[in-house]
């Protein structure tokens, strides 16, 4: 008798909560919306910066090793296995893209990147998957020993060497940058007009066709490369059920060790990359620290997306463009997001107040009471303390996650310790 696999056809494991239900324009209609309010907030405001394509630019490079790493924590965690170990992985891996891309070149760097992080991913599987480790703990490990490891080797191996220390690298070869022909120069004239919507479109062309790294370019396939494996093949059908039910995986012939190991395997080789963009081609170098908690960030970025690929790059978009506006623009347009921020508190706290449902129809009046006072804010302030400014990042961060957090909907059995054998 041949072995029962799981199909497509399987309700028991592609259980339909997992699915948002949207339209398939939704997300470009956000997009769209998002640029419109820009735009307006720029021409009211005139903070030029605010979606200028040097900030654009900025926001790419911020927002790959934010979105690298969360698409390493999705991977895992869709197979069952929560992965706090992020920034440890990512500290392997600006360690081996420095070390691999210094003796050997910046190709070669790419692929040291991803294997120290396929490595700490091996340990953590090895510990949640085999031994049953609680994966909290293990994470935490994780990120001990990538920080203590990534010290010593930085010592062991850049010390003596031209340009480099014991907490630093030498100057690395950078990959290349790829530009459209002939569009950086037309569309920077329009950007250069400010006209309303026209300038702000212009401004992001420019920036998405002119000087984008090549990593970046890779990192954008594995996205749409982890959203087609994961809900159009079989592979990632069985994956995703060893994360929403694995007893019933079991039951249906699906090795769920594997499954699992190699989820967590990837997953690692995701942080290692993000930690090689941080070296290859955000700074040129490694550096000690230099992965900043970004890692983390990234876990976030997927906690935000609910646990899908579009969603991960929203998030990590938008914690990419926050630090890259609090970097170059300062307190003139971070006070400018104070006019929207205000107008869409006001807004939904009188959408809260007028719904009624549930007994809860006053929760809208500390919205309203915030959307006063920013707009107080914006109106007696000609700008925005640099101490709150360089907040700008963690307090998106905070609005998102609390706005989004009803939402959300984790994989079933994310977290859970299982046993081989537990559906006999």
């Amino acid at each position: 008798m041949s072995t029962p696999v799981i199909t497509e056809t399987a309700p028991a494991t592609a259980p339909a909560a997992g699915r948002t239900g949207r339209p398939r324009w939704f997300w470009a209609a956000i997009v769209v919306g998002a640029l419109v309010v820009l735009s307006t907030v720029r021409v009211i405001t005139g903070a030029n910066d605010i979606d200028s394509s040097g900030a654009v630019m900025a926001a790419i490079g911020l927002a790959v090793p934010i979105g690298l790493a969360g698409l390493g924590g999705l991977w895992s965690e869709r197979a069952g296995v929560v992965n706090i170990g992020l920034e440890g992985m990512m500290i392997f891996g600006t360690w081996g893209g420095a070390f691999f891309g210094y003796h050997y070149g910046p190709w070669a760097g790419i692929f040291g990147a991803i294997l120290m992080g396929v490595l700490g991913g091996a340990i953590h599987a090895v510990a949640t998957v085999v031994f049953g480790v609680d994966h909290i703990v293990s994470g935490v490990a994780i990120n001990l020993l990538g920080a203590g490891a990534g010290a010593y080797l930085a010592v062991r191996t850049f010390t003596g060497l031209p340009g480099g220390g014991p907490t630093q690298s030498p100057p690395l070869q950078q990959l290349p940058f790829l530009s459209v022909p002939g569009l950086a120069d037309p569309l920077l004239t329009l950007e250069q007009k400010h006209w309303w919507l026209v300038s702000d479109l212009a401004a992001v062309l420019r920036a998405v066709t002119t000087n984008l790294n090549v990593l970046t370019v890779i990192a954008v396939l594995l996205l749409v490369a982890t959203w087609w494996i994961l809900w159009r093949t079989a592979f990632g059908l069985r994956l995703r059920s060893c994360g929403e039910s694995p007893v019933a995986a079991e039951t249906l012939g699906v090795n769920v060790y594997r499954y699992k190991f190699v989820a967590v395997l990837i997953s690692g080789g995701l942080a290692g990359l993000a930690g090689g963009f941080l070296v290859l081609v955000a700074s040129n170098l490694y550096r000690e620290g230099q992965t900043g908690g970004r890692g983390y960030i990234g876990l976030a970025a997927m906690i935000f997306g609910n646990w899908r690929p579009g969603g991960l790059a929203g998030g990590a978009a938008l914690f990419g463009y926050a630090d890259a506006v609090q970097l170059r623009g300062g307190g003139d347009v971070v006070r400018a997001y104070l006019l929207p921020i205000a107008i869409a508190l006001v807004a939904w706290g009188i959408w809260q107040l007028v719904r009624r449902r549930r007994g809860k129809s006053f929760t809208g009046v500390p919205m309203v009471v915030m959307g006063v006072l920013a707009l107080g804010w914006f109106l007696s302030a000609p700008s925005v303390p640099n101490e709150f400014t360089g907040m700008t990042p963690y307090v998106a961060t905070l609005l998102v996650l609390a706005f989004a957090s009803q939402r959300l909907r984790m994989p079933a059995a994310d977290g859970a310790v299982y046993r081989k054998g537990e559906a006999s």
